[in-house]
C-alpha cells in the first residue's frame, strides 16, 4: 500500500510524504566506524526479545571520557540513530544532525553538561515501532514493545557498559517526526525512566491525534523536562497540531520555560538540516551546564 494514496484527513501533505519515504528500508550504506579509540562507538545488531529486528546502536562519548575514569555522565537516547552522526547512513546522504559537532562545541565551551548520546538505528518496521496506536488503514502500534526494548534491554546494557548516571533526571529520550511522537508517548509511559524529552517536529496527527488523549490521561508528578519545536515551513496543519500539543502540556501541569520550552522555528523545514540547526539549543535546555 502506498501511503501517499491514503487520505488521512489529519496529515499535512509534506509530513505524510516524509512518513512514506522514511519508512523505507535503510539506504544500504555501511555503518559508521572510526576504529579503536573513537568517541563514536558502533554496536552492531543489538538483539531484543521483544521485537523481531536487530538494530545497530551508536554511542557518542564526550570529550574527556577516557581521561576521567571516575566520572559518570547523563545519557540522551535518540531514535533514527543512523541520521545523527554518519553522512553515509543518513536518510539524506551527506546530511546528519551533527550531534557530535554540536555537543563537542558546547561541552568544551562549558555551556552544557558532558553527556553520552545513544543513537538507536531504525529498522524497516520504523512506522510500527514509532507509533503507539494502530491505524486501521496504515498499521503501526508497537511503541510499547519498542519501549520495552529501550527500558528493559538497551538502557540496562548501556548502564553496564558505560559510566552513566542512570536516574530519571539524568536520562533523556528524543527524536523527530514519528521519533518525536514516540518520544512523547514513551516519556509519558516511562516517566520514571526518562526525565528529559526532545520532541522535534512531532507527528501529532497520527491516529486522529490520539497522543493528546494519552497526554490528558497522564497524572504527574514527575513532569519530564520537555523541549518541543516545529518549523514554520512544515505546513499550517503541523503548526496547529504542535500548538495544540503545547497548550495541552501547559493545561496538564507543565510550566512554560521551567520544564517545557516551545519554539516555532523561523524557516524550519522537516529534514535533518533543520533539526541539526536547533540541536544546540535543545541540548542547552535539557542538559545545561551545572552552575
Amino acid at each position: 500500500m502506498n501511503l501517499a494514496d491514503l487520505d488521512l484527513g489529519l496529515t499535512a501533505p509534506d509530513e505524510q510524504s516524509e512518513v512514506e519515504e522514511r519508512d523505507k528500508s535503510p539506504n544500504g550504506a555501511e555503518p559508521f566506524s572510526e576504529g579503536a579509540g573513537s568517541r563514536l562507538v558502533l554496536h552492531p545488531d543489538f538483539h531484543s526479545e521483544f521485537l523481531a529486528d536487530n538494530r545497530n546502536v551508536i554511542v557518542y562519548l564526550p570529550p574527556g571520557y577516557e581521561h576521567e575514569p571516575h566520572r559518570r555522565y547523563p545519557v540522551l537516547y535518540m531514535h533514527d540513530g543512523q541520521n545523527l552522526f554518519d553522512p553515509e547512513t543518513s536518510f539524506i546522504r551527506g546530511r546528519t544532525w551533527e550531534i557530535r559537532e554540536h555537543a563537542d562545541r558546547l561541552i568544551l565551551a562549558g555551556e552544557i553538561e558532558p553527556l553520552l548520546v545513544v543513537g538507536v538505528y531504525n529498522t524497516p518496521r520504523r512506522l510500527e515501532e514509532y507509533t503507539h496506536a494502530r491505524d486501521r488503514r496504515i498499521g503501526g502500534g508497537e511503541a510499547d514493545l519498542y519501549g520495552r526494548l529501550l527500558v528493559h534491554e538497551l538502557k540496562p546494557w548501556i548502564d553496564d557498559q558505560y559510566r552513566t548516571r542512570p536516574g530519571e533526571t539524568d536520562t533523556g529520550l528524543g527524536g523527530s517526526s514519528l521519533g518525536g511522537l514516540v518520544s512523547l508517548y514513551l516519556g509519558l509511559r516511562h516517566a520514571e525512566t526518562f526525565g528529559k524529552l526532545a520532541i522535534m517536529s512531532p507527528s501529532v496527527w497520527w491516529n486522529h491525534k490520539s497522543i493528546l488523549a494519552v497526554l490528558n490521561e497522564y497524572n504527574g508528578p514527575p513532569w519530564p523536562r520537555i523541549w518541543l519545536d516545529v518549523g514554520d515551513s512544515e505546513g499550517k496543519r503541523s503548526h496547529q497540531d504542535v500548538d495544540q500539543l503545547y497548550n495541552e502540556l501547559v493545561l496538564n501541569g507543565w510550566a512554560p520555560e521551567a520544564n517545557v520550552h516551545y519554539r516555532m522555528v523561523a524557516g524550519g523545514t522537516h529534514d535533518e538540516a533543520a533539526w541539526a540547526a536547533r540541536v544546540g539549543d535543545m541540548l542547552r535546555f535539557l542538559f545545561p551546564a551545572s552552575k
